[in-house]
């Protein structure tokens, strides 16, 4: 090995030392796209559930290497925000995930682990300007695990969002759906449109008929580029 490649791994080996667990660089990807942001907005924020000693933890080792530094100002709850070194990684934060929607396979635990991330994908594909001017749900549970339930809400001019808990709507308002993980997955990536995985039964809907013909009317069409993460 030459000594230019030499040097070259020992840079990467040190990149992956430092940044190569789960949050570091969700962390620097979230405050890259939304701007500085407050401890606990950021705890929201990060996809999945990052524990606040973690979250405290990952953002010193940020700062110590110079990624993230904490706004000046009098405020007991100061806000965090990229470097101009941080931000240097944002690029190379977005080819990887252009790689990762290319070549990474989906995974079929991701649900179970962190539903509010396939809920926040799945709302992304929604168009608000086109849902019900009543507040509609969409009840999801996945084929193999009945006991479970995801819901989506859809109002038109309201941002759609996903829900843990059912917000107790009157009942005429839902729409319930049983579903193969693989179906959702492509559903909330853009892969594939609820006309296909309605025809091929990968998606069975119940409930009022008005709301079922027009299912399909709520959601932007389908997308070579998957909704971003």
């Amino acid at each position: 090995m030459g000594s230019g490649e030499f040097v070259g791994y020992c840079s990467f080996t040190k990149a992956i030392e430092h940044l190569g667990d789960r949050w570091s660089l969700l962390i620097v990807r979230e405050l890259g796209m939304v701007g500085p942001q407050g401890f606990n907005d950021l705890a929201a924020s990060l996809p999945g559930r990052i524990s606040r000693s973690v979250l405290v933890d990952r953002l010193r080792r940020l700062e110590t290497l110079g990624l993230v530094s904490r706004v000046d100002g009098h405020d007991p709850h100061p806000a965090y925000r990229l470097t101009s070194v941080g931000q240097g990684l944002m690029e190379t934060l977005g080819s990887l995930r252009a790689w990762a929607d290319s070549w990474l396979p989906d995974d079929p635990d991701m649900l179970e682990r962190d539903p509010d991330v396939v809920l926040g994908w799945l709302a992304q594909r929604a168009d608000a300007d086109r849902a019900p001017r009543r507040p509609v749900v969409l009840e999801i549970r996945l084929h193999h695990r009945q006991d479970r339930r995801y819901w989506l809400v859809l109002q038109r001019g309201v941002e759609p969002y996903g829900c843990l808990t059912d917000p107790l709507l009157d009942a005429d308002r839902y729409v319930y759906l049983e579903c193969s993980m693989p179906a959702l997955l492509a559903l909330a990536r853009g892969r594939c449109g609820w006309r296909d995985v309605l025809d091929d039964g990968s998606v069975v809907a119940a409930g009022d008929p008005g709301l079922l013909t027009r299912l399909v009317e709520w959601f932007g069409p389908t997308s070579k580029q998957p909704a971003s993460t």
